[in-house]
């Protein structure tokens, strides 16, 4: 197993990309520390299934994380692969968008991003050894209307992962974004009614008009797709892949 003995901290991964990227991890032999809000007793289960750590931290306060980042140190060690996954989103043209959602999503989806990453990284650097994997999007590439929060966030992880990248070069710590077009996840559920609303479409035109238009596959990237690139990712073999932002989206942005 090659994580076998490994840390691997991964955010929002109670459900969607996060949970298939915890579920592959721990398959390999990591020990993980899952994070995200849902039902209790789901997430309990999922715990017990993978053998896992849980942390519910909000990662809207920095006080949270730097708890989190003590709870995964002292439960499990330092970690040594760190994922930072939790999302949230807003649609909203901009002259209406709430300035309390453009708050949140610049800080769970981007500082939180920092926070983690300054609180875990000296020790991937003391060790020689980290991988620090974010779950970008094609919105880091390019836009799309209404959803200026949110691109906003995923090109500010892209250039933070590349600052990282180049600051940890020579440490054996490797930083980059994975970056995939639409899964079908309970964040992109969650926005087809807002995206019906601020476009004056049906549920239907909304998934197909407008979610897969621009992925030329015609058909959703699957968590268990982005968990096997970051697992990858992990592999010795990915050493000198750091500082890029991997596509991973229909071709999308190859247009």
């Amino acid at each position: 197993m090659i994580l076998e003995g490994k840390v691997a901290l991964v955010t929002g991964s109670t459900s969607g990309i996060g949970l298939a990227i915890a579920r592959a991890f721990a398959a390999e032999g990591a020990k993980v520390m899952l994070n995200g809000f849902g039902d209790p007793a789901q997430i309990e289960t999922i715990r017990s299934e993978l053998g896992a750590g849980y942390d519910a931290a909000d990662l809207s306060d920095p006080s949270q994380i730097e708890q989190m980042v003590r709870h995964c140190t002292d439960e499990l060690g330092s970690p040594d692969i760190l994922v930072n996954n939790a999302g949230i989103q807003h649609v909203s043209p901009v002259e209406t968008f709430p300035p309390e959602k453009w708050d949140a999503i610049l800080a769970i989806n981007l500082s939180a991003v920092f926070h983690t990453t300054r609180l875990t990284i000296t020790a991937m650097k003391q060790k020689g050894w980290g991988r620090i994997i974010n779950t970008a999007s094609a919105h880091s590439l390019i836009a799309s209307p209404n959803k200026s929060a949110y691109v906003a966030a995923k090109h500010g992880v892209a250039g933070f992962t590349k600052a990282v990248a180049l600051e940890a070069a020579k440490e054996g710590v490797t930083a980059n974004c994975i970056s995939p077009g639409y899964v079908w996840t309970t964040l992109v559920e969650n926005q087809i009614p807002d995206t019906m609303k601020a476009r004056n479409l049906t549920r239907e035109q909304v998934v197909n008009d407008v979610l897969l238009a621009a992925q030329p596959t015609k058909r959703f990237v699957t968590s268990e797709e982005v968990a096997a690139f970051a697992l990858f990712l992990c592999r010795d073999e990915a050493g000198s892949i750091t500082g890029a932002n991997l596509s991973m989206d229909g071709g999308w942005t190859a247009a």
